[in-house]
């Protein structure tokens, strides 16, 4: 048994020492590797591409908020007086044109009433006629002296108070014909029915608003404006109104308020809004809040891809990458944004090479290896790669 183990461990000798030589032949290749790393420098950080700022237009506008409200609103009351209302013809939300009727008031009273002033008209026209027959005659009389002088005065009087007993009639016929007259409540204007609280049946009195409308169906925008920014509006100027669902409407601005609010230090700008379309019609309605912005033009500016403006701390960085590799974060202003890119306002000029991919994960000071930024694919390459062959 001994001997068995001992012919099974005769060779391990001989491992050990052909291990020993190889380790001695291969340690001056390993020193020689090593060498070489400490020579070849430190490693670069990041593969990174880069880009320099690029002169663009962009837009100049100014953001705001506010609300959106009838341009002008017209209250629609009653002018009868303790009249029934029998019929309302309208509802909110309703189209009325001008002079269209919106609701009817019980007639019966008035017509009666009307019948008996221009009974009343007609027994005065009488009188008025027969006073001026007796005047007549008593001028021609005067100068033959069968009448006296106090009955020619007499008669001529009573014509006089006849013909104001006429006018007198025709006025109570006049007021008459009113007040059938507002028996029907019409519109003052075209527009759209915000608001009904008439109720058939109910006894209105004189004054009681029964309707209230939108006058021609206009809205406007009262846009909240700082005291900066309101020098750079002028009336005339475009505005674009966004609503809660993405809706937007181009307008244009009507008036710049001449005061600014002193709790706020807000100005409102009024912003007139197109009749809005079918599709928009629900997007925009009085009393919504909506935001906007007002366009000024456009000007030149600077501008990187919005992945090169690196935000840390609450403040804007760029990294240049300077001629020996390594990038030097400085911090700009960054300003306008259109898309995908960001206009840089300071910090950097336009012959600055600036990282753009892999900017977030950089550190001042980082020593970078710089790589051509890839060509976009055409349109139909990735079509062409997913179509099974």
């Amino acid at each position: 048994m001994m001997t068995s183990l001992q012919t099974r461990l005769r060779p391990l000798p001989v491992l050990m020492a052909t291990a020993f030589a190889l380790s001695a032949a291969l340690a001056p290749s390993a020193q020689a590797d090593d060498k070489g790393a400490a020579q070849s420098g430190p490693k670069a950080a990041l593969t990174v591409t880069v880009a320099k700022p690029s002169t663009n237009r962009l837009p100049l506008t100014i953001g705001a908020n506010g609300n959106i409200t009838a341009w002008q609103e017209a209250s629609i009351g009653s002018e009868s007086n303790g009249l029934r209302l029998t019929d309302v013809k309208v509802n909110v939300g309703d189209l009325v044109d001008k002079g269209e009727v919106l609701a009817t008031f019980a007639s019966e009273a008035v017509n009666a009433d009307l019948a008996q002033a221009k009974a009343a008209l007609m027994e005065a026209e009488a009188n008025a006629a027969e006073a001026a027959t007796n005047a007549q005659r008593a001028r021609a009389l005067d100068s033959s002296g069968a009448l006296s002088a106090q009955q020619i005065s007499q008669y001529l009087t009573a014509e006089q108070m006849a013909k104001a007993r006429v006018a007198s009639a025709k006025a109570v016929v006049a007021s008459q014909q009113l007040r059938l007259k507002y028996t029907q409540v019409t519109a003052p204007d075209s527009g759209v029915i915000s608001a009904r609280m008439a109720t058939v049946g109910a006894v209105a009195g004189p004054g009681t608003e029964l309707f209230r409308m939108i006058r021609q169906g206009r809205l406007e925008w009262r846009a909240e404006v700082t005291a900066t920014d309101l020098p750079k509006i002028r009336a005339g100027g475009t505005a674009v109104v966004k609503a809660a669902n993405g809706a937007e409407l181009t307008g244009k601005v009507r008036m710049v308020a001449p005061t600014v609010d002193p709790q706020s230090r807000f100005a409102l700008v009024y912003v007139d809004l197109p009749a809005a379309k079918a599709k928009e019609a629900a997007a925009f309605k009085a009393g919504m809040f909506a935001s906007g912005r007002f366009e000024l033009g456009n000007s030149e500016a600077l501008t990187l891809p919005q992945q090169a403006v690196v935000v840390r701390d609450g403040f804007s960085y760029v990294f240049r990458v300077n001629p020996d590799k390594k990038v030097a974060r400085i911090k700009v202003t960054a300003g306008r944004r259109i898309g995908e890119q960001v206009e840089v306002v300071s910090g950097i000029d336009a012959a600055s090479s600036v990282v753009v991919s892999g900017a977030g994960f950089l550190n001042d000071g980082d020593l970078v290896n710089v790589t051509a930024a890839p060509a976009p694919a055409p349109a139909g390459s990735a079509a062409n790669a997913a179509k099974p062959r």
